[in-house]
């Protein structure tokens, strides 16, 4: 295949890396060279079976309007711009293009999102949520505790679905992400947590889910789609 990384921070990077890894050719670039998508013409994109986004939200945000109206294929591990989903949607349906994006690629946050799931089914809990990430993470809450939040919502009982979860949000040093999800009542305490060591497990499953992406046209939420990795 056939890659380009936009981003070359500590996650792209290692994007790139471990797509080289595991055979495929990769460009990447970084916001200078790719200022307002300007390096995302139909030429630079001829022959590119995916493009995958470690950016920030305003740059994703044309760097998929780009990509999209050509026809191309994205995967975008950015968060902050989902206000916009629908919009990026609508790209890719009219012109043939595909998008996979989602909060976080780690397949084993993704089984925590599903653990989270069945947990919220209990009656009579609370639930909490702390996330811990480097301080130069710009979003807080992270995008991940969001949707841990959403799926705890979607989840709950009928009479508990209003109840508030709150989201605790720390950046310290260079931590790699730490995400809690704690049930308590007045007779016991539940708690689940998902703990990276390194971007490693962000970055594969990014890289997976380029090689999924690569033969197809759509959007996707990674949450629908890791199984069949």
């Amino acid at each position: 295949m056939q890659i380009l990384v936009l981003g070359k921070g500590k996650t792209g990077s290692l994007v790139a890396e471990i797509a080289q890894e595991r055979g495929h050719s990769v460009r990447a670039l970084d916001e200078m060279e790719n200022a307002n998508a300007s390096a995302l013409t139909a030429a630079a994109l001829s022959g590119i079976d995916a493009v995958i986004d470690f950016t920030a939200p305003e740059a994703a945000l044309k760097n998929m309007r780009a990509v999209l109206t050509l026809g191309g294929r994205i995967v975008v591990g950015t968060t902050g711009w989902y206000a916009h989903l629908d919009e990026m949607k609508s790209l890719a349906s009219q012109h043939g293009g595909a998008l996979l994006y989602g909060t976080n690629f780690s397949i084993g946050v993704q089984k925590l999102f599903r653990l989270t799931a069945s947990l919220a089914r209990l009656e009579g809990y609370s639930f909490s949520i702390s996330e811990t990430h480097h301080v130069s993470k710009l979003d807080a809450p992270s995008g991940t505790a969001i949707t841990l939040r959403e799926i705890i919502q979607a989840a709950r009982p009928q009479a508990e679905a209003g109840q508030d979860i709150p989201i605790a949000s720390h950046r310290v040093g260079d931590a790699k992400g730490e995400h809690i999800v704690t049930a308590w009542s007045e007779t016991d305490t539940l708690e689940i947590r998902h703990d990276a060591h390194s971007r490693r497990g962000f970055a594969l499953g990014a890289v997976r889910a380029a090689e999924w992406l690569a033969s197809r046209s759509g959007a996707w939420d990674f949450r629908e789609i890791f199984d069949l990795l």
